[in-house]
């Protein structure tokens, strides 16, 4: 892992506090809400986890898992959603169980270690979709998923 010695960013004087930077965009942001369409996928428990696409004619995907208590309509995961479709790359938005906004039919629920439903996710897409890359993006609780998952 790359380590940074030195970097040139200085953030704006009134946001310098780490804290300050994570609690006031979740209650001053709001993005333009992204025109998902929903796919929900079956699992091999007799369940469900939705997906949400937001497609621009990419050959390049990639593949977003929302923190904890999130969704693919949480604020940052619709503004990486938008900034992906503007650079180019499909969008998909995999909500855990539980967090689409309908409840799952199984008494289970996400957690830090569930890989098995990214698997699951991960495999659908390769088996139904021609995609020549697909990139991974985790906020939070999801990038611990995501790089337990890849490792």
């Amino acid at each position: 892992m790359p380590i940074i010695r030195s970097s040139t960013y200085r953030p704006p004087p009134l946001m310098a506090n780490g804290h300050l930077q994570t609690i006031l965009p979740s209650l001053l942001r709001r993005v333009q809400r992204v025109a998902y369409q929903r796919e929900r996928i079956a699992t091999p428990d007799d369940d469900f986890i939705d997906l949400d696409w937001s497609r621009c004619g990419s050959r390049h995907l990639a593949l977003l898992c929302h923190g904890l208590e999130g969704s693919s309509r949480a604020p940052y995961m619709q503004g990486m959603v938008r900034a992906l479709n503007q650079a180019g790359w499909d969008a998909v938005a995999y909500n855990f169980r539980g967090c689409s906004g309908e409840i799952n039919r199984q008494l289970r629920a996400y957690h830090s270690g569930a890989t098995d439903d990214l698997a699951i996710v991960h495999h659908h897409i390769s088996r139904t979709q021609a995609y020549r890359s697909i990139g991974w993006v985790g906020f939070s609780l999801g990038g611990n998923l995501v790089l337990k998952y890849l490792g």
